[in-house]
């Protein structure tokens, strides 16, 4: 029920809404916040120069994945991918609820009006037996706190830096998601092309078996060559059963990271040499701070935590609020909207914790440890985060070392096979020397494919440890902001 109408109704409103605005500029200005700094990087200025030959100042994260993917087929798998994959899309869906988190501690710091109509009938307290009957409608402003002391700012910061933290994760799940991709079709197109391998060496092991077995019906060779030829026609068939077993698990990998089924068309890479990347440069290790999504995550979560220490040093203080109300009241629902049925109330409190049980002084103590737990996380973000870097930028000098070494140990080992089973051919050299030289050429040539894949991978490995793989998204007003 509302109070009867106030000759000055027209004055009061006015003098009430200036009196609140004075006090929201105020609070605007007040604030617990602790001033932010980021921490110190626990980390070295550069990169261990052995492991990084010429600095490049650019960073890594400047080349789009689009630019760093030479292979059509794969950029293709990657773009079905960033609209498919469901670990993506969650983390897509997690930035549209932080921002509703974000919009709902902004809302707190606005009124919030509500319309009101009630009805009331009740015996009359006379004892007349009669029933009196209450009607009232207006609008109604609920308990609105004024932020004197930056409480509700201080989590609306917070919330704020929990949405820019899902965005990074979301560029962080992007930068995994192409890196798997990337070695997923690494291990496919390995797989391929040691299968093609193995189909190969199966076929000229099949042919000296049926040499030997002509040898050995001429009795030219022995039985234990024979028995040889066999166990080692048998062991390329394993190998092959083997190899298309690790494809189609490679399909199925892919399958899952791109969230739906693949053409055949981008799944066929055959023995094709293997893909190359674009070169990925050095850089900085300060390149990590502002480059890495993971990094740029834990950094907004620190700033969110230390928003946190704000509010729980506001909860110290008054806390304000304001309660109104404006509308009509009568005892007939014809009489509501009649002069002199209108009227106002506002009902402006202040509240000061005395005791609390120390709840107030909890809630600080457990903010200030989140806040250095979240500093622990970031330094561990950045750590991780050179650590990666540093051994793929070690390892690249020396794979490819490895890669150059192999390659030419395959040229030799094709060759003494060459020699060798022309020998055993013409009947100059044994079985034993042609067997010998067979299996160092295909576990030399395997060897080799697996190393070609290291290397490939570790630049993989070193685009994504260095930020690369996601695009920042463009700066965007939040709603309700």
């Amino acid at each position: 029920m509302f109070k009867a109408k106030m000759p000055s109704l027209s004055l009061r409103p006015c003098r009430t809404r200036l009196a609140v605005s004075a006090l929201t500029v105020l609070a605007a200005g007040c604030s617990f916040v602790p001033s932010y700094q980021r921490p110190d990087a626990p980390i070295p200025a550069q990169f261990p120069e052995s492991a990084v030959g010429a600095v490049d100042s650019r960073p890594a994260a400047d080349i789009a994945w689009q630019d760093f993917v030479q292979d059509a087929r794969l950029r293709a798998i990657v773009a079905r991918a960033l609209d498919g994959n469901r670990d993506l899309r969650v983390a897509a869906l997690a930035i549209e609820q932080a921002r509703a988190q974000y919009q709902i501690r902004s809302a707190d710091r606005t009124p919030t009006l509500n319309l009101a109509a009630s009805g009331n009938r009740q015996p009359a307290a006379n004892g007349s037996g009669g029933i009196t009957s209450t009607y009232s409608a207006g609008v109604a402003l609920a308990s609105w706190e004024i932020d004197f002391f930056g409480r509700i700012a201080s989590l609306e910061e917070s919330a704020l830096a929990q949405y820019f933290a899902t965005q990074e994760a979301r560029s962080a799940v992007q930068t995994s998601l192409v890196a798997a991709l990337a070695n997923a079709w690494l291990s496919l197109q390995t797989n391929d092309a040691l299968l093609a391998l193995t189909e190969r060496t199966l076929a000229t092991r099949d042919d000296s078996l049926r040499l030997t077995q002509l040898r050995f019906d001429q009795g030219v060779s022995s039985a234990l060559d024979l028995r040889q030829a066999e166990s080692l026609t048998a062991a390329a068939r394993a190998t092959l059963a083997q190899q298309r077993r690790l494809r189609a698990l490679d399909v199925n990998a892919l399958t899952l990271l791109a969230g739906a089924s693949l053409p055949d068309d981008l799944l066929h890479t055959g023995a094709e040499p293997f893909i190359a990347f674009a070169h990925v440069p050095a850089g900085l290790p300060s390149d990590l701070l502002t480059r890495r999504p993971d990094v740029r995550q834990a950094e907004q979560q620190l700033r969110s935590a230390n928003a946190n220490i704000g509010a729980a040093r506001a909860a110290f203080f008054p806390r304000m609020a304001l309660t109104a109300s404006a509308g009509t009241a009568s005892s007939a629902l014809s009489g509501l909207f009649k002069n002199g049925a209108w009227g106002w109330t506002l009902a402006p409190q202040a509240l000061l914790p005395i005791f609390d049980g120390g709840r107030n002084q909890a809630n600080l103590d457990s903010a200030l440890a989140a806040r250095q737990a979240a500093v622990a996380q970031y330094e561990k973000a950045i750590q991780v985060a050179f650590r990666e870097a540093a051994d793929a930028l070690a390892s690249r000098a020396t794979l490819a070392d490895q890669v150059s070494a192999t390659q030419a140990q395959a040229s030799a080992e094709s060759e003494r096979f060459r020699l060798a089973d022309l020998r055993y051919r013409n009947g100059i050299a044994s079985y034993l020397d042609a067997l010998d030289a067979q299996r160092a050429l295909f576990a030399t040539q395997q060897a080799l494919a697996q190393i070609q894949l290291a290397r490939q991978q570790n630049e993989v490995a070193l685009y994504k440890a260095l930020g690369g793989g996601w695009r920042a998204p463009e700066k965007t007003e939040l709603a309700g902001g």
